[in-house]
Order: structure tokens, then C-alpha cells, then sequence
């Protein structure tokens, strides 16, 4: 067998594979889907999903990396000749994230540094967060900072970059998520209908809402949860494959896979908490009808500029713990490609990774020109307006993820079958407890639902 870098225990894999399930999807669009749609319902089905359908997808893809010792690039067509294209979509999903995502990390690190410099007032002006990504040159400036700092962690390799990046950022970013979502509950704010109070704003998002619920309303929550979960585990982006491969082979896989399942649901549910009290307190209900860069940008910056001098402070803690997810998340997107030019080109990691810079760069700087050079809109298949960032985070997210998803499940359920995976888990008599569950969602359930899920990106919104 090749000799393979690899992580130097399984706390390091764990975090930073973690790392990479904790991004801007936990913050900015758990906490709008719960408050959505029923709070603890949303939460039940979520947790549900977690631990059978994310389960099940999250332990193939790494049971395939540290079998194979390979790329997503390379490992697919290991495992069978004819299933290389899938390999293929795999690499390519993450180049396609990687210069948006590097866009959406420059605003973080812009809203970072306006916060911490005691600006975060000018941050909640109307108009701010519009002009500032349609202006020209400071979006691109951001972008490339934040870019050059994921090339400096993926360049250190896996121990001396990735591995020990993780060590340092992840608990400093959960003792920030902590310190924010006790601070949001001890919030209250005056009002003309009475005192709205941080508690009032967390049964939003723990108790369930059963009012006017009906089949089709649970459906849409269920598959809300469902896309949620599928988008927030880097499943289907070829980066638990790498992370898998750097895997030794004495780790006890099933454990360190609950415990990145532990970690990212804590801070999703961290996320609704950190969130949904403060944006109840200060804006009400309408309030936490916004996620996204709408929430993040817009929303919550007016939420802290009501909060006088400690906004500024949790402002400038929130978006650095922003800032940390978005770059743990960012690196291990890079790092997919990395290894897949390193597996299949046999590069070098510092040509490799020097040649992603560069690409992710290129297609950065287009990112960000679409929202005034090369600014135009398009309508999607679902019906919603579009500009460049738009249309590759659609065609990544909602075209190519669940197509490699739902061929992972017919490789894994049907081709090599399930005991290829089961036998990976359980090398050196680690116990895979959940080994009947495992076949029948990867066989039967996981794909159905993969399948609608694929089918909602071609579903048309009048809204």
C-alpha cells in the first residue's frame, strides 16, 4: 500500500472533520428552518435524519476514503471501473464551492473587522450590506485574504495544517457559540404588546408547534430537515472521502463518526439558540423570516446595534466565531481538490494546492464582479431569480450533491454492497451498532429520499 499522509489520532479527524460539517449552513439556515417550521418538530425530525439517513451517507463516504487510501477523484473508480464519473462530480463539486464560498468568507471577514474596529453600528445602517458586495474592489480584497488563509492551512499539510488548525479553532469556536447563545437568552426588550424575552424566543425553537399542521406541511418540514441535514455534513463534496483516507487504520471509525454527528447537530441547535431568542427579543416573529446572507448581514447586525456598546462586542465574538466556521469549512472544501490533483496528476501538495489557489482566485474575483460588472439574472428551474453565485451554488448544491449521493447509495447498497463498508467499520473488532439500520437506509430509504430531494431542485416556487 502507498504511504498516505494521515491524521495523528482520531481527535484530529473528529475536528476537523467537524470542522468541516460546521459552516455557514448551521448558522445562518438551521435557525430560519426551525422557527419555520414548528420548532421541536423541525428539531425531532432533524435529530431522526441525523442518526439513520446523515448517518448512513456520512459512514459510507468515509468508510470508502480509508479503504481506498484515495481521493474522490481516484477512490470511485477503485471501487468500481464504470463508477469513475462519479469521482469525477465529486472533485468537481467542491472546485465549483470553493470561489463563492471564499466570496461569502470575504463579507464574514469584512463584518469581522467592522465590528471589531467598533463600526458594527455603521454595519446595521439600511443599505450597508447592498453597497458593500456591489462595490468593486473590497469584496475582491476580502475574498483573496480570506482565500490566502485557507491556502496557508491546506499548504502545512494534513498534521501541521488541517489537523492542528482544527485543534486550535474548533474549541474556541464552541466556547464562542456558548458564551453567545447564554448571553441571547438573558436578553429582554420593551414593547408596545409587552416584554419580549430571550426564554420566549428559545420555545420558539425547542417546543413543538402542531398548529394547522397537515400532510403536506409535514412533508415540507421533513424535507426541509432532510436538505438541511444532506448540505450541512459535506456529504456528496468529496470531502469526507479525503478526510476518510487520511484515516488510520486502528481508529475506531463508528465512534468518531457519532462524534462528528454529535458535534455538528450541537452547534446547529447552538446556531437556533444563538439566534432565534435575539432576533425574537428585538424584531419580533417577522424577524426570523429571513436566512441566509439576509439573516447574517442584515438581520442580526440591526439586532446588535440594539443592544448599544455589548453589541458591538457580541457583534465582533459572533462573527469571529462566523469567521471560523466559514474557514474550517473552506478548507476542508480545498483540501477535496487537493487531494484529488495530488491522487490522480500525482502533484505535489504545494503545486496542487497552488493550482486550486489559483483557480478558486479566478473564479472569485467573477463571484464577486457579478454583483456590478457582470451583474445579470436568470430564472432557475425552481422558479427563483439568479446571478453568478446563485447559479453555482445551485448547480452544485441541488443538481451534482444528490447525484453523487444517490450513486454512492447504488455503489455501496447494490454493487460492492453494504458488507464492504460494515467490514471497514468494524476492522479491529470495532462495533458497528447500527449495522441493519445502515443496510436497509443505504439500499432502500436513503436513495427514495435522495431522489426527492434531486426533485425539488426542479420544483417551481411562485415565491
Amino acid at each position: 500500500m502507498k504511504k498516505r499522509s494521515s491524521f495523528g489520532g482520531s481527535i484530529g479527524f473528529v475536528l476537523a472533520a467537524a470542522g468541516s460539517a460546521v459552516g455557514l449552513g448551521n448558522i445562518w439556515r438551521f435557525p430560519y428552518l426551525a422557527a419555520k417550521d414548528g420548532g421541536g418538530l423541525f428539531l425531532i425530525l432533524y435529530l431522526i435524519l441525523a442518526l439513520t439517513f446523515g448517518y448512513s451517507l456520512l459512514t459510507s463516504e468515509i468508510a470508502i476514503g480509508r479503504k481506498t487510501k484515495e481521493s474522490p477523484l481516484t477512490a470511485y473508480k477503485e471501487l468500481h471501473p464504470r463508477f469513475g464519473w462519479v469521482g469525477i462530480l465529486a472533485c468537481m463539486i467542491p472546485m465549483i464551492i470553493m470561489p463563492y464560498y471564499t466570496a461569502i468568507g470575504g463579507w464574514v471577514l469584512k463584518y469581522f473587522m467592522t465590528f471589531i474596529t467598533g463600526s458594527g453600528m455603521e454595519a446595521a445602517e439600511d443599505g450597508y450590506f447592498t453597497g458593500y458586495i456591489t462595490s468593486v474592489s473590497e469584496p475582491i480584497t476580502m475574498g483573496i485574504i480570506f482565500l490566502f488563509l485557507c491556502t496557508i492551512i491546506v499548504l502545512g499539510g494534513v498534521n501541521k495544517g488541517i489537523e492542528r488548525a482544527s485543534k486550535f479553532i474548533m474549541p474556541v469556536l464552541i466556547v464562542l457559540v456558548l458564551i453567545i447563545a447564554i448571553f441571547s437568552l438573558t436578553l429582554s426588550n420593551k414593547t408596545d404588546a409587552g416584554v419580549r424575552t430571550g426564554l420566549q424566543g428559545l420555545s420558539i425553537l425547542f417546543i413543538p408547534d402542531f398548529s394547522g399542521l397537515t400532510i403536506g406541511k409535514f412533508f415540507t418540514t421533513l424535507m426541509d430537515a432532510m436538505g438541511q441535514l444532506f448540505f450541512s455534513l459535506s456529504i456528496a463534496m468529496g470531502i469526507m472521502v479525503a478526510y476518510g483516507s487520511y484515516v488510520s487504520d486502528d481508529t475506531n471509525l463508528g465512534k468518531s463518526i457519532n462524534e462528528i454527528e454529535i458535534f455538528d447537530t450541537l452547534v446547529a441547535v447552538l446556531a437556533g439558540v444563538m439566534i432565534v431568542p435575539a432576533v425574537y427579543v428585538f424584531m419580533g416573529r417577522d424577524g426570523l423570516s429571513s436566512s441566509g446572507p439576509g439573516l447574517m448581514f442584515i438581520s442580526l447586525p440591526k439586532v446588535f446595534a440594539q443592544m448599544g456598546f455589548t453589541g458591538q462586542i457580541i457583534g465582533a465574538m459572533f462573527f469571529a466565531m462566523v469567521l471560523f466556521a466559514a474557514l474550517t469549512s473552506a478548507v476542508s472544501i480545498m483540501e477535496a481538490v487537493v487531494s484529488s490533483f495530488h491522487d490522480y496528476f500525482h502533484l505535489k501538495r504545494r503545486h496542487a494546492t497552488i493550482i486550486e489557489t489559483i483557480i478558486a482566485l479566478v473564479f472569485c474575483v467573477i463571484v464577486c464582479l457579478g454583483y456590478n460588472k457582470f451583474y445579470f439574472e436568470i430564472k432557475l428551474p425552481n422558479g427563483s431569480t439568479a446571478q453568478i453565485l446563485d447559479i453555482m451554488d445551485y448547480f452544485s448544491n441541488y443538481i451534482l450533491m444528490p447525484i453523487v449521493a444517490i450513486a454512492t447509495c447504488i455503489l455501496v447498497g447494490h454493487i460492492v454492497t453494504p458488507k464492504y463498508v460494515i467490514d471497514e467499520v468494524e476492522k479491529n473488532g470495532s462495533k458497528f451498532g447500527r449495522k441493519r439500520l445502515f443496510t436497509v437506509m443505504i439500499k432502500y430509504v436513503a436513495p427514495v429520499l435522495l431522489f426527492i430531494l434531486f426533485l425539488q431542485a426542479f420544483a417551481f416556487k411562485s415565491k
